[in-house]
């Protein structure tokens, strides 16, 4: 994925606003993340992100991803 569109955008700063998971494919593996926080990296974008379960920290780029969906 080169480039979110807006309503992926309103999507992943909505999940960031109220601590909602969102699903994010990266190279054929599904992460469910909770997503903390958005920014750039040079000219790349970066979401910060914790495992729901584990607790762990992520850094995912946006260029990197395949798919990504809020979690009902």
């Amino acid at each position: 994925m080169k480039q979110l569109t807006h309503r992926q955008y309103d999507a992943l700063e909505s999940a960031i606003t109220h601590g909602k998971r969102i699903s994010v494919f990266r190279r054929g593996t599904e992460y469910v993340v909770i997503p903390k926080r958005l920014w750039t990296e040079g000219s790349r974008e970066v979401m910060e992100s914790v495992h729901p379960t584990t607790g762990e920290h992520m850094t995912l780029y946006l260029d990197e991803m395949e798919r990504i969906e809020v979690v009902p």
